[in-house]
């Protein structure tokens, strides 16, 4: 299926001096990885991430931008000022930012839009709620997520999208989707994308699971057909655990 990334969403944890030191922990635990590996720091620590990972194959995520290249948005920073200070990543979409902020599917889809435009690659996070998993609408709430985020997105820009399937109720709660439950929405991800573009795009297409993994259930979900790999949140700030969930990948 798609190429295996393993990214960690560090949130808001971490000081520049304490973000270069834990690169700097991790370097030599994946210097060797088989897959693509990313790290998602908050907007404080973007240069010393960059500067800390130059020389290796560690990507740099941002985690939010916003659809406008400038303007009266206080706070807010721009996919394109992302883009000239050398970062190739951004985190869209996740939970966080849809429950504490406001994100909707529709401005999901314009910073989307505004990331691809500045050349970034986009992470897009997609995942129900525990009472939409409970009323049974799983599938139609992802479904529409995915279909509203790449709406305008071409199939040659869709090769700069990857897609996270992150329940919000296994999200730094403890709890995580089983194995079969996690790829059974990454396989009905792919079948979306099938639906609004072709399945050569589908195929190709990099989708991972984020919900408490971990080091113990890494290898498992990550063995999965649909998984293409994680987006990794607490786990992440632990060198050992990030680099155990990375080699868990199987190429």
């Amino acid at each position: 299926m798609g190429k295996y990334v393993i990214a960690g969403n560090w949130k808001m944890n971490k000081t520049p001096a304490e973000a270069t030191a834990l690169i700097n922990e991790i370097k030599p635990l994946v210097a060797d990885a088989k897959v693509d590996v990313i790290v998602g720091v908050p907007f404080i620590d973007l240069q010393a991430a960059l500067d800390a990972t130059k020389g290796t194959k560690i990507g740099v995520a941002a985690q939010n931008c916003h659809w406008e290249k400038s303007g009266a948005f206080t706070g807010e920073i721009a996919a394109e000022m992302l883009k000239e200070m050398g970062v190739g990543y951004v985190i869209l979409g996740h939970s966080e930012r849809r429950t504490y902020f406001g994100d909707t599917n529709e401005s999901v889809q314009k910073r989307v839009r505004g990331a691809l435009d500045a050349g970034l690659t986009v992470i897009l996070c997609v995942g129900e709620y525990l009472e939409q998993r409970e009323q049974g609408i799983t599938g139609e709430i992802v479904a529409t997520q995915v279909k509203v985020a790449l709406g305008g997105v071409s199939a040659e820009e869709l090769k700069r999208v990857i897609i996270a399937y992150e329940p919000v109720w296994a999200i730094g709660t403890g709890k995580t989707a089983t194995a079969e439950q996690a790829n059974e929405v990454c396989a009905l991800i792919r079948d979306v994308v099938k639906g609004l573009y072709n399945e050569a795009a589908a195929k190709e297409l990099t989708i991972q699971y984020g919900g408490s993994m971990n080091a113990k259930n890494a290898e498992e979900l990550l063995a999965q057909s649909d998984v293409d790999g994680g987006l990794i949140g607490g786990a992440a700030l632990k060198a050992p655990d990030f680099s155990t969930i990375v080699h868990a990948a199987k190429v």
